[in-house]
């Protein structure tokens, strides 16, 4: 068993340039401190310089990351890709070993509307509209009771307000709420 019953666990899962990723930053701004942000991309493109392929160590860095922030008492925002056939096992065994309260959330937006969104990125000449295309993978929900789908019509601050009041969060024993997430430097 992993966390405590005061920690909460959030996977946020879709298609690049479904939203993930902005709503787990704002998810972070919003509840400040004490919230880990496990970012897919981050891990396995950055620190491992990883591609997204089955069987590798980025699935198990990922939910050894997560694991061991949730054990500190930390609540989680896991976000990514996370496709059902290589991720799944691993999100479900978080979920069920979690003590605290989870939300899974899948975003399921047209391919059409993660094109239009991925042409305001930074990175959106790296990666070309066809490459995007290629990569996009419709109805990839893990099937999992409980798990909500996000549509295209929900917006941001909507779809923060509805992850935080699905899963509830109370303070966790290290959160310092005094400056907002967006406020901190190192020495903080």
């Amino acid at each position: 068993m992993i966390g405590s019953p005061d920690t909460r666990l959030v996977v946020l899962r879709g298609n690049s340039g479904s939203g993930k990723s902005t709503v787990s930053r704002r998810l972070r701004q919003r509840l400040g401190r004490g919230v880990a942000w496990v970012e897919q991309d981050h891990l396995r493109r950055v620190v491992l310089a990883e591609h997204d392929r089955p069987g590798l160590p980025n699935i198990g860095l990922i939910d050894q990351t997560a694991r061991y922030a949730l054990d500190a008492g930390y609540h989680v925002v896991l976000d990514g890709i996370l496709l059902a056939d290589r991720y799944g096992p691993m999100i479900n065994g978080l979920i069920s070993d979690h003590r605290g309260r989870s939300g899974l959330f899948y975003f399921d937006i047209p391919v059409e509307e993660t094109v239009r969104r991925h042409r305001s990125r930074p990175h959106a000449a790296e990666i070309g509209e066809g490459r995007l295309r290629s990569w996009y993978n419709a109805g990839d929900q893990l099937g999992r009771p409980g798990e909500l789908i996000i549509g295209p019509g929900s917006a941001v601050d909507a779809t923060v307000e509805l992850i935080i009041g699905r899963v509830g969060f109370p303070p966790a024993p290290i959160c310092d709420r005094t400056q907002p997430a967006d406020h901190l430097d190192a020495n903080s």
